[in-house]
């Protein structure tokens, strides 16, 4: 790999998908925002239009597992997902363990209450995103 590395992350969802960005320099991931989904699908021009600006060499993608380790009803989607990014946009696609990431993205937003509103749904996904760039980071 080159010396900077720009990361575009995706935490996958079928209402939303959280996105944050990341580089090699500083080891260090941001949130970009997040985009809905209809049933996993979200609208390409907008990911198209997140890749023109960020102009990442990889993309990222949450893999959802259970705690021991399985594969799960959404690990398929996840696939299909990264599938997609790889034939549309010819960017190298990585999967990474995601377990406990919303988890950790409520605690570090302090939304740990049981009625979230729509914002914090949003904010949470994409820094559920920020966790899965830093661990490919932490993880290479």
């Amino acid at each position: 790999m080159k010396n900077k590395v720009t990361i575009l992350g995706f935490d996958f969802g079928m209402k939303y998908i959280g996105i944050a960005t990341g580089q090699t320099i500083t080891n260090t991931a941001t949130p970009v925002t997040s985009i809905k989904a209809i049933d996993g699908i979200p609208d390409w021009n907008e990911v198209t239009q997140l890749i023109t600006t960020w102009q990442p060499d990889i993309l990222v993608v949450g893999k959802p597992l259970n705690m021991d380790g399985s594969s799960q009803l959404l690990t398929q989607c996840v696939n299909k997902f990264a599938n997609r990014l790889s034939f549309k946009f010819k960017l190298p696609v990585e999967l990474v363990d995601e377990r406990l990431s919303t988890w950790e993205a409520k605690q570090r937003l302090n939304a740990t209450s049981n009625k979230l509103t729509s914002k914090q749904l949003l904010e949470i996904n994409a820094m559920a995103a920020v966790i899965i760039v830093e661990q490919w980071l932490h993880d290479r």
